[in-house]
C-alpha cells in the first residue's frame, strides 16, 4: 500500500492542534514497514515538524497562500492513498481520497469571504473523499448536519491521542527555572491555545477580578492585541504569556498550575483537555460539543459560560479531598487517548479503503 502527504499544515500553522496531530501520525507512518510513503512539503516554521527527519518533495514553485486551495497538482501512482492535512484532494480517477474532519468551527464561529472559501473546500473535500476520518462523535454529528447526503458508512471516528511528555513530575516546583522561575511561589491557572472569539479568553481574565490570589499563565497564540491589552489592563501584571513552547516545558506548566481553565464554546476534539489530565492537572471546561465526550466524569464542566461558573468551579478545588479526586479520574480517562492507537486505526482505515476503492 502506498500512501502520499502533503505536509501544507506544517506550512499553514507554526504549532497548533492540527499540526500536532498530523506530526504525530508521520513520526510513527516513517516507522511502518508495511506501506510505502511519499511526502510533499514546503519549508516551514512549524515546532513540531522540526522533530522529526524525512525525505520531502516539493509540489510546487507556487506559494502556500495559493495552492493551499487547489487540488494536489502533482501526478501521484496509481492505487495510491492521498491523504491532505488540511482539506485537499487529487483529482486522479486511480487515487484513494481521506480526509480528516476536525472541526465545524468556520461553520458555526465565522462570516464572511474566509468562511465562504473554507466552508467550499470542506466541502469538496469532503463530497470527493473515499474515506473520511472524524476526530470525536460530535464532530461526525456535525459533519451529518451539515452534509446530511454523506454515506455514513463512509465516515470513522478516531480520536487524537496524546504525547508521552505529558506525565506527573515528582517535586514540579523544582522544575520552574529559566523563563519559569517567575512562576515560582505564584499559584496560577492555565489557559492553553488561541484567543478567536468562541475560545471566551475573556472569561478567563474576569476570573482574576473575582480571585485576587490566582494568576493566569497563557500558552500559544500571538502576541496580545490593543484590544486584548486593554482587556487586560487592570490585572496585567498577574498574566503571564508563553508562545511555541515545546510538550516538555507545557508539561511543567500543567504540573504546576492549580488547573486548567478552558472556557471555549466548541471544540472538534479539545486536546488540551487530555494533555492536562495526563499530567494530573484538574480541568474546568465547557459543557459544549466534543468536551463532555473527551472528558467525560473528570473534569469540571459548567452548563452557563461565564466568568462566575468558572470562579466557583475553581473554588470547588480548593478542597483537597476533592482536587485530589479530579486528579486521580483525569488521570484514568487520559488513558482512554493515545497517539499510537490513534494511528494504527488510521491505517487499518486505509486498508479498509484501499480495498474497498482498488479490490486487493
Amino acid at each position: 500500500m502506498r500512501i502520499v502527504y502533503d505536509n501544507i499544515i506544517f506550512s499553514l500553522q507554526k504549532a497548533g492542534g492540527i499540526s500536532k496531530y498530523w506530526f504525530e501520525l508521520i513520526k510513527r507512518l516513517v516507522t511502518y514497514k508495511d506501506v510505502e510513503v511519499i511526502f510533499y512539503e514546503s519549508e516551514n516554521q512549524n515546532i513540531f515538524r522540526k522533530n522529526i527527519n524525512i525525505p520531502v518533495h516539493r509540489e510546487s514553485l507556487l506559494g502556500t497562500r495559493l495552492i493551499r486551495y487547489l487540488p494536489f497538482t502533482k501526478k501521484i501512482p496509481s492505487k495510491s492513498i492521498f491523504h491532505s492535512s488540511y482539506y485537499r484532494i487529487s483529482l486522479q480517477s486511480d487515487v484513494a481520497n481521506v480526509t480528516t474532519v476536525h472541526d465545524f468551527i468556520y461553520e458555526y464561529f465565522r462570516s464572511g469571504l474566509a468562511k465562504y472559501i473554507h466552508v467550499l473546500q470542506k466541502k469538496i473535500a469532503i463530497k470527493r473523499s473515499d474515506g473520511i476520518i472524524c476526530i470525536s462523535k460530535n464532530t461526525k454529528k456535525d459533519l451529518l448536519k451539515f452534509y446530511p447526503e454523506i454515506n455514513e458508512s463512509k465516515i470513522k471516528v478516531i480520536y487524537n491521542g496524546v504525547s508521552d511528555e505529558f506525565r506527573k513530575l515528582n517535586d514540579p516546583e523544582k522544575f520552574l527555572t529559566n523563563e519559569f522561575s517567575v512562576l515560582k511561589d505564584r499559584k496560577y491557572i492555565l489557559y492553553v491555545g488561541d484567543r478567536s472569539k468562541y475560545k471566551n479568553f475573556s472569561i478567563a481574565v474576569e476570573v482574576l477580578r473575582y480571585l485576587k490570589d490566582i494568576n493566569l499563565v497563557v500558552v500559544g497564540g500571538k502576541d496580545f492585541s490593543e484590544k486584548e491589552k486593554e482587556l487586560i489592563k487592570d490585572v496585567k501584571d498577574r498574566i503571564f504569556h508563553f508562545k511555541g513552547i515545546d510538550d516538555h516545558k507545557l508539561n511543567i506548566l500543567y504540573n504546576n498550575a492549580f488547573c486548567l481553565i478552558y472556557p471555549s464554546s466548541y471544540e472538534g476534539f479539545g486536546i488540551p483537555v487530555v494533555e492536562a489530565m495526563k499530567a494530573g492537572c484538574p480541568v474546568i471546561s465547557t459543557n459544549r460539543s466534543s468536551i463532555p465526550e473527551v472528558a467525560g466524569d473528570a473534569a469540571i464542566l459548567v452548563d452557563d459560560i461565564k466568568a462566575e461558573s468558572f470562579v466557583h468551579a475553581i473554588k470547588k478545588l480548593y478542597d483537597v479531598e476533592f482536587r485530589n479526586s479530579m486528579i486521580n479520574k483525569g488521570l484514568e480517562q487520559a488513558n482512554r487517548f493515545s497517539w499510537d492507537r490513534c494511528f494504527e486505526e488510521t491505517v487499518n482505515f486505509y486498508r479498509e479503503i484501499w480495498y474497498k476503492k482498488f479490490g486487493g
